[in-house]
């Protein structure tokens, strides 16, 4: 590693160490101000933004990306629109930090709450997504926390132009621009310096596929919320409803491929199956221009192929679905639980008995019944925006939002007391 690229990593992390004393502590109003600010300079610049936007997608064609990369890279005007109305969505949610947890009295006279705090500096490693930028940023703000972010390569020169976004609006709402910073080199060697600065990081996300997080995960000096691949599954019971389980489907493979909430295996049961909905969804599905990769049952239906050993637990991204057919919700379990993610999963069923059973056996971060699974984002949920889906079973599972990414600490209070 250079001496200049890790001088610079470490000066970054030593100004955002600064600025977090500075934005722990700023009123609810203030950060508000920020996001909202940030919003209005996004649509104010989105010619530039969307300039510097052609500029990545014209080297991702170059490089022969793939359609599901390539539609994760590309902002329009619309999807401005989205993050602006994320933006004004986070500004609208309750301040998360100092809200009391807890609270009690002892017998010794101790009065104790337990109340939210920021985490302090984080950590955020991304590929492909530019609006990533914006909603990391933005969470950090609102929870009162620094970051440092760092982009994929192909998404480079959007991140800096939306980067530069949030710098104006913290300089014009009289705030450190080094609360939230962007590491300004593509060099993937400043990767591993931030992730091992545990004096000024106190965690660190990937968003990512699996390669990164693994690299993280691998090298990291620092606690890391973990956002693994979406190898998200549907189970088709006995008793779903045809056009609902097929509007279902449909919607969750098809309306954007490429996200992590995108179903990659479905799971029908025998008894639908051989009752012509199971085989009648498929041909349904093969019209709509996906390709159904299945096991031997399966492939009775014309337009099928044989699924391959390695499409189980697959993270496809593109057109492509995995399909089995198994006797009932507990092969359905079976399956899941060895080659799933602990994602998103997703049961279609009339039966609240059968889809409390798939809730209890299963331990993914989002379960669902009768919903698309592209509802698995943290906008959906009512939280603005989402720095990833957090996997692991400490602090952040599911949607990481603004809440997540808060400690706590207690305060005890009493009148003289002394312990005996």
């Amino acid at each position: 590693m250079t001496q200049n690229l890790h001088k610079l990593v470490q000066d970054l992390g030593l100004k955002a160490k600064t600025a977090n004393s500075f934005i722990s502590n700023v009123s609810s109003q203030k950060k508000n101000n920020v996001l909202q600010r940030i919003g209005e300079i996004i649509w104010q610049d989105k010619e530039l933004i969307l300039k510097e936007n052609r500029k990545d997608l014209l080297k991702a064609d170059r490089n022969a990306i793939s359609k599901s990369k390539r539609d994760r890279l590309l902002l329009t005007e619309d999807r401005l629109q989205e993050i602006i109305s994320g933006l004004n969505s986070i500004a609208n949610q309750k301040d998360p930090v100092g809200q009391v947890v807890e609270q009690w009295d002892r017998p010794s006279g101790l009065s104790i709450k337990k109340i939210t705090t920021p985490i302090g500096v984080v950590g955020i490693i991304y590929e492909s997504r530019p609006n990533v930028t914006i909603d990391a940023g933005a969470l950090c703000i609102k929870s009162g926390n620094a970051a440092i972010l760092r982009s994929g390569s192909d998404s480079f020169l959007s991140s800096m132009a939306l980067h530069n976004c949030i710098k104006k609006a913290l300089i014009l709402c009289e705030l450190p621009e080094e609360v939230i910073q962007i590491i300004p080199t593509r060099d993937r060697k400043a990767v591993s310096k931030l992730l091992q600065m545990s004096e000024y990081l106190d965690v660190a996300i990937p968003r990512g596929g699996k390669d990164l997080v693994r690299l993280v995960q691998r090298i990291a000096k620092v606690p890391v919320f973990s956002h693994l691949d979406g190898i998200v599954h549907c189970y088709v019971h006995s008793d779903a409803k045809p056009d609902m389980a097929e509007s279902v489907i449909i919607n969750s493979k098809l309306r954007r491929p490429g996200i992590c909430g995108a179903l990659e295996c479905l799971l029908i049961n025998r008894n639908y199956f051989l009752s012509d909905n199971g085989q009648l969804l498929l041909k349904s599905l093969i019209d709509k221009g996906i390709e159904i990769r299945g096991d031997n049952e399966v492939t009775v239906v014309p337009g099928t192929i044989p699924a391959m050993a390695d499409d189980w637990g697959k993270e496809f991204l593109d057109k492509i679905l995995a399909v089995k057919i198994v006797d009932g919700v507990m092969e359905a379990i079976s399956h899941i639980k060895k080659f799933g993610s602990n994602h998103t999963e997703c049961i279609i069923t009339n039966d609240d008995n059968i889809a409390q059973k798939f809730f209890n056996e299963l331990d993914s971060a989002i379960l669902m019944q009768n919903v698309s699974t592209q509802f698995a984002d943290g906008g959906e949920f009512g939280m603005g925006a989402e720095i990833g889906i957090g996997t692991g079973k400490l602090h952040a599972r599911g949607p990481i939002g603004a809440n997540q990414l808060t400690s706590f600490k207690y305060i005890v209070q009493g009148n003289g007391i002394s312990r005996k």
